[in-house]
């Protein structure tokens, strides 16, 4: 089935559309079918998926609108200190060496114990670290300040001092204490600990900006910092795990003041400095495949997504019962011919027989679905088949994004199933044997071999059942303790409460969520004192209300698909682990649920106000807002932040349902595919390819009618999805490994092997006591102090006579 068609109630023939440039030829179609049926179709949206969004932007969510004030606060505490202590010069006149020495004085204010005078001086740092606003004429320059104040900063060891403030603000139980007690609980509760965070996140999300500019020194201090916050060096644990610690508080209702959303940014960024982005795991995962001696992968990823391009969105029933009126009104109009109706029923409708005509529509590599020609949208009749030359059949099709792939159980599960029909016995494992099957077999199992893909996950899987079959001769397995390891042993204790804890504010965060009083309050940082009064000041607070929700979805999603990719290329039963508590705790009907909305409104939504964003509020003058330019919005076509989130979450949900029957009936189950489908109407293509993938899975068990009534979807998953050569997914025969008894065994055998993982590589106390050494000398056995508890000594006596004096003893038996 390949897309290139020309359907869509559009009559052109072949020798009008050979006269076009190659180029004008799908553009003069797709022009042509938008006036046919009456609408124009949306664009593709220019989105670039990426770690992060811009430097400027990552800056400015940090703070809420409703912080604003603190901006003049921050640099009036500065500016008292530095006028007291230094000169009536500005910070940005000092040399290098006076600089310094005014740091080094600001971190000896951390050390007092007043909590006010060491505010004040936080304060100070924290107007530093946003790069001495009040001296800078332009953006540009603010950011160039931050970077050189920030370097300084560290330079000095403020973050180790920050980390210890914080360790105490968290530990502060009169705070907690005030807080759970409040009705109400707003900005001025979290005071303290949104200033430490604001300057441990500028710190980490600055530092990790690498710039061709930077000096040699800088770039020395930026991996030396990488290092310590992966590391157990603060607090005995990394970094990462305090925070993970400050979100289980807050969700358990002992913390309700915590400001989450710096939290969970500074949570996530410090996992994304510390463990890699996107293209570090590239680069991690192609090196663990050189070491393995695993063949190279077939293409990188990252680039053939970036080239794809989006396909419009199917059509809803809506739509084809209106192109079926306009149908039925214009055949009244029109006679056709009957050597052509005959053709037509001959035919197969869903086949263009000219690869030629194609490649011509798709030569401008759209690959818009409107092009796939179906009868119901098809007024065109088609011509007889031309015959070509069996030559051009070999480039044809264009070219499918991906290599296809098959794994070993693939083949073994081929080679059963041959030898059961052809030969009526069975070998197991044996892949190499084709004795006694027919040529066309052993040419499909060469075929199957050529694209044989071992992943790694496959080889620590095996390795781990080699440890656990052989734990005395298998020896010490050779752990690596990079960053992902540390913080893998790090949140092992508690991670089924992290998970829960994120799942739970995630869905605080939902905007399908309706508030309950259960629920958790997740606006601590961004409501203020006073509530608004004027109907201006309440929109900016439903603005800034909403945005804040925004980006604690980005945030989770983010943290979330880094720690299930991270861990899955350090160990697969890491990565098990954690997406088998993401899926107990409601994980994927969650997830549905957010997108059980306008995907689209959702996409395209305005909650930000640019004038009031960090650092252009601090350099320029405001404009006077109004009710008008705040429902305005930015021009923006879609919000970054929120295109970013739901294709994180969609790639969560590919994580945790791949090769897993029993989470890909729960897709099934919670009726998925018509909310995926709703979400195909988004053109972005990297969105549309996970939403395919989630749909391609469950398409075997929604049945015929299903399948014969989404023919546009069923042509992009052939077209944009990966082929699995042995799958059987568009016919819907029934999978061997889908048998519904099997689910909870699938998840039990799984759950067994994790466990078995961590208690043989972690779980040092707990070691099989089969394995222990044994004291085989009786002296020292006997000499042992064995401390008998009271009432044993108390009733020694009943014990002899019951154990000892009662009991015949045979000694002719034990003799022998």
């Amino acid at each position: 089935m390949d897309v290139g068609g020309n359907g869509g109630g559009l009559i052109v023939n072949n020798k009008q559309r050979a006269m076009l440039p190659n180029k004008s030829r799908g553009e003069f179609v797709r022009n042509q079918r938008k006036d046919s049926e009456g609408f124009s179709e949306s664009p593709d949206l220019e989105f670039e998926y990426a770690d992060t969004d811009k430097w400027a932007v990552e800056l400015s969510e940090l703070y809420s609108y409703t912080e604003a004030p603190e901006f003049v606060l921050n640099r009036k505490c500065f500016e008292e200190d530095f006028r007291t202590h230094v000169s009536e010069k500005k910070w940005t006149e000092l040399d290098a060496a006076q600089h310094k020495a005014h740091a080094m004085r600001l971190l000896d204010g951390l050390e007092v114990i007043a909590r006010e005078k060491r505010l004040k001086v936080a304060r100070a740092i924290l107007y530093m670290a946003q790069g001495a606003f009040a001296e800078c004429s332009s953006e540009a320059e603010v950011q160039h300040w931050m970077r050189y104040n920030i370097f300084l900063l560290l330079e000095v060891g403020t973050f180790s001092a920050l980390v210890e403030l914080l360790n105490m603000e968290i530990d502060n139980s009169a705070a907690c204490s005030s807080a759970v007690r409040k009705p109400a609980i707003s900005l001025a509760d979290s005071t303290d600990l949104r200033v430490l965070l604001n300057i441990m996140y500028l710190m980490v999300e600055t530092i990790q900006q690498d710039d061709p500019a930077d000096p040699p020194e800088w770039r020395a201090t930026r991996e030396t910092f990488k290092t310590e916050l992966g590391s157990p060096l603060y607090n005995n644990e990394p970094i990462s795990v305090m925070l993970f610690g400050m979100v289980t508080k807050f969700c358990s209702g002992h913390a309700p003041h915590f400001p989450m959303k710096k939290v969970l940014l500074l949570l996530w960024k410090s996992i994304l400095f510390t463990l890699g982005g996107f293209e570090q795991l590239q680069n991690i995962k192609v090196h663990k495949r050189q070491e393995l001696s695993l063949p190279p992968l077939p293409e990188d990823s990252i680039r053939v997504i970036r080239s794809m391009r989006a396909a419009s969105p199917p059509a809803s029933a809506s739509d084809l019962l209106e192109q079926q009126q306009k149908r039925a009104r214009r055949e009244h109009k029109s006679l056709i011919k009957q050597d052509n109706l005959d053709a037509f029923n001959e035919k197969d409708p869903y086949k263009s027989d000219d690869p030629r005509e194609d490649e011509d529509d798709n030569d401008d590599n759209d690959n818009s679905l409107e092009a796939e020609p179906f009868p119901l949208e098809r007024d065109e009749v088609m011509p007889p088949p031309i015959p070509h030359p069996p030559t051009e059949r070999v480039s044809f099709p264009k070219g499918l994004p991906w290599a296809p792939k098959v794994r070993e159980k693939d083949i073994e599960n081929f080679l059963e199933s041959s030898r059961s029909k052809f030969i009526g016995y069975t070998l197991g494992n044996d892949t190499d044997t084709v004795v006694g099957l027919p040529r066309p077999i052993h040419e499909s199992i060469r075929t199957l071999k050529q694209h044989k893909y071992i992943s790694i996950a496959e080889i620590q899987i095996s390795k781990e059942e080699e440890f656990q079959k052989t734990p005395l001769s298998g020896g010490e397995e050779d752990v690596d303790m990079c960053s992902t390891e540390l913080l893998y042993q790090g949140i092992l204790p508690s991670l089924p409460q992290y998970m829960i804890a994120l799942l739970k504010i995630l869905l605080a965060a939902a905007p399908t969520s309706k508030a309950k009083t259960d629920s958790i309050n997740i606006l601590a940082d961004v409501l203020p004192e006073e509530m608004p009064t004027t109907v201006l000041q309440s929109m900016k607070l439903g603005v800034d209300v909403n945005r804040h929700k925004e980006i604690i979805v980005k945030a989770i999603s983010a943290i979330l698909l880094l720690l299930l990719k991270h861990f899955k290329l350090n160990h697969i039963y890491q990565f098990e682990y954690m997406a088998q508590h993401l899926v107990f705790a409601n994980c994927i009907p969650l997830i549905l649920k957010f997108f059980n909305q306008n995907i689209m409104s959702y996409i395209t939504a305005k909650n930000s106000i640019s004038v009031l964003d960090f650092p252009h509020c601090v350099v320029h003058e405001l404009p006077e807002l109004t009710a008008e330019s705040l429902e305005a919005g930015d021009n923006n076509q879609f919000c970054w932040r929120n295109l970013f989130s739901c294709i994180n979450l969609l790639r969560i949900l590919n994580k945790l349902t791949k090769w897993k029957h029993s989470r890909t009936m729960m897709l099934v189950v919670f009726k998925s595919a018509p909310i995926l489908k709703r979400a195909l109407k988004v053109k972005q293509a990297m969105m549309q390819l996970y939403v395919l993938k989630l749909l391609k899975v469950q398409t075997k068990y929604l049945g015929r009618q299903w399948r014969k009534s989404n023919m546009k979807t069923m042509s992009a998953i052939y077209q944009k999805v990966r082929h699995r050569l042995n799958d059987d997914w568009a016919y819907g025969n029934a999978d061997l490994d889908a048998r519904p008894w099997d689910f909870q065994a699938e998840e039990c055998a799984l759950r067994a092997n994790i466990e078995r993982f961590n208690s043989r590589r972690y779980d040092k106390n707990q070691s099989n006591p089969d394995f222990l050494p044994v004291d085989n000398c009786l002296q020292s056995v006997l000499g042992q102090r064995v401390d008998l508890p009271e009432d044993f000594q108390m009733n020694y006596d009943l014990w002899l006579e019951r154990e000892v004096f009662s009991k015949p003893i045979s000694w002719e038996e034990l003799l022998q």
